[in-house]
Order: C-alpha cells, then sequence, then structure tokens
C-alpha cells in the first residue's frame, strides 16, 4: 500500500478545512540541501519581485516574524531581506504549492526588492537574439 501523505489529503479538503502544522510542515520536499524555492511577489500590486530559497529555521523565522528571512546559498547563512539596505519585506500571506515543493510569500515591500536597486529582479527581457532591459533603478 502507498503511504497517504497530508497533500493528498488536502487535495480532497473543503474550502477553509484545516490541517495541523506540524503534520503539513514535516511533509515538505526540502531538497537535497535542504532548502525550498520561494516566489515572493507583492500583496498591492501583485508584481513577482524576486526568487530565492528558504531552509526550515528561515521559514519559521518569517512566519513567527512576519519579516522576510532567506537562506543565502552564496554565504551560506540567514539572510534577513532589507537588513544592511533597509529594503524589507514584510509577510502578509504564505502559502506552499500543492505538493510542497515551493513556497508563495505576499509582501510589503519597503524600496526595491532587487539588489541593483530595480523594483524586482525580474528585470532581463530575453529574445531569441537579444536580452533587454526592461526596467530602471529607483532612485
Amino acid at each position: 500500500m502507498v503511504e497517504q501523505t497530508i497533500f493528498k489529503e488536502m487535495e480532497r479538503a473543503a474550502l477553509g478545512q484545516q490541517f495541523d502544522f506540524d503534520s503539513v510542515f514535516a511533509q515538505i520536499k526540502w531538497n537535497q540541501d535542504g532548502l525550498l524555492p520561494v516566489i515572493t511577489q507583492a500583496q498591492q500590486s501583485k508584481a513577482i519581485l524576486m526568487m530565492a530559497w528558504m531552509n526550515q529555521e528561515a521559514l519559521l523565522e518569517t512566519l513567527k516574524t512576519q519579516q522576510v528571512c532567506y537562506w543565502s546559498r552564496s554565504r551560506q547563512c540567514l539572510w534577513r531581506k532589507g537588513e544592511s539596505s533597509g529594503h524589507r519585506q514584510y509577510l502578509t500571506e504564505a502559502r506552499l504549492d500543492c505538493d510542497g515543493d515551493c513556497l508563495l510569500l505576499m509582501v510589503n515591500q519597503i524600496g526595491p526588492s532587487c539588489h541593483t536597486q530595480r523594483p524586482n529582479c525580474f528585470y532581463l527581457g530575453l529574445a531569441t537574439d537579444h536580452v533587454t532591459i526592461l526596467t530602471e533603478p529607483m532612485p
């Protein structure tokens, strides 16, 4: 018999039905490095701001403090968004995808979200023969 995951159970759940956090958290599909991809979206404009990674500690801290914390793969440490720039992200909602392997964060973004000072990290437009810069840095 195939083990029933909580995600299969939630597929059939009714609107508003609730599940135990620890049971769901235990079945999140972290990658081989213990990380989960995170898409971050602006609450008001619905613009996609960035993609980053979280480990378990970063996710729990984000949920507890409502200030977004990621895992920096380059620095190998927790990265509290805006810690040095002041361009913080405040969590308004966190959503886990249907199979527990990706997270969507809705945030109130203070200042630009990209380290290039652009409003978001997705400013490179791709075509078959060129790449176009689509947004200016913020003043």
